[in-house]
């Protein structure tokens, strides 16, 4: 298990290589002509970042696995969020992919996807029962040493937390810096969690963390590259692998509060429109497109998103 000063290594090593890798990789996606599109019914503010290349979770993948894979012998419970990450990953890689370098803007259809995320989840999930001692069973917040166990519907309560939460991360990117900074923070508390219950899943925790601060030079307003399903799907399968490779599945509302907020605003919103004829709750789901077009700057937005999550972050220690 690590001690919080040599945690320090991974975080600075995927840093390094994130950062370093991020003048090379950038033209290199220039050069394969893989710019966002912005929708012309979404915030005007927006239309100046058409172009600006996007499946820069290359770039995180990429540190992410050169961080995590020495760590592996020793730290066996690290494989199944690599996979999970990778899985999602791979998946939001060929949907960027057929977009923005085939030119077919729609991506792999949504059956597609649910097809592809429910096939990665169940591998995961087949790999925990068969090869882990991982208990599906969920810590309480705030009652230590107790856990909520739903028996046989412990799986497809799994099957909805992973896909859920891969999704809310991937509606929460849509700003500048938004799902790395949130991100961030919340592999910061997954890390912070693994050390002190001796979760043993530290190196990946620590290498998303770096990773993500040296995606974050070139990813803050205003961007040079955005991170693609590539990196949010991705980032969705760290954060949900992490909260089951901790039994601490139930603390995803609270550190990931803003990853619900945002896919609760479009249920509601799409849900409230077809009922409702044509009327809208928010001016614009995501979330975060009310906030803009109520007024909000773009790092306003961020600034206040990561904020919150910080402050929940650090409730949920205290609830550990």
């Amino acid at each position: 298990m690590m001690n919080y000063s040599s945690a320090a290594i991974p975080v600075i090593i995927a840093f390094v290589i994130s950062a370093l890798a991020g003048p090379f990789v950038i033209p290199f996606l220039k050069r394969l002509h893989v710019g966002q599109t912005e929708r012309d019914e979404g915030p005007k503010s927006h239309l100046k970042k058409s172009g600006t290349p996007t499946m820069g979770g290359v770039l995180i993948l990429g540190s992410v696995l050169l961080t995590s894979l020495p760590y592996v012998e020793q730290y066996p419970r690290i494989i199944p969020i690599l996979f999970l990450m990778l899985g999602f990953g791979l998946i939001g890689f060929l949907d960027d992919y057929i977009k923005v370098v085939l030119k077919r803007s729609l991506g792999l259809t949504p059956a597609q996807k649910m097809a592809g995320q429910i096939a990665v989840t169940g591998i995961f999930v087949f790999y925990l029962l068969r090869y882990t001692d991982v208990d599906l069973a969920m810590k309480i917040p705030f009652f230590p040493g107790i856990t909520l166990d739903f028996g046989i519907l412990n799986v497809p309560l799994l099957f909805l937390v992973v896909i859920g939460t891969v999704n809310g991360v991937n509606f929460t990117d849509g700003l500048d810096g938004l799902a790395s900074s949130v991100t961030i923070l919340v592999a910061t508390f997954f890390t912070v969690a693994a050390i002190g219950m001796g979760g043993d899943i530290e190196p990946i925790t620590c290498a998303v963390t770096g990773s993500l601060l040296g995606f974050l030079l070139f990813n803050v307003y205003p961007a040079k590259v955005f991170m693609g399903d590539t990196g949010s799907l991705a980032l969705g399968g760290f954060v949900a692998a992490c909260a089951y490779m901790l039994q601490m599945s139930l603390y995803i509302p609270i550190v990931g509060f803003i990853y619900l907020a945002e896919v609760l605003s479009v249920i509601l919103q799409v849900s409230y429109f077809k009922a409702t004829g044509g009327k809208r709750i928010f001016k614009m789901a995501p979330l975060h497109h009310h906030f803009e077009l109520s007024g909000w700057s773009e790092t306003r937005v961020v600034a206040v998103f990561s904020v919150v999550t910080a402050l929940l972050c650090l409730i949920a220690l205290t609830a550990l």
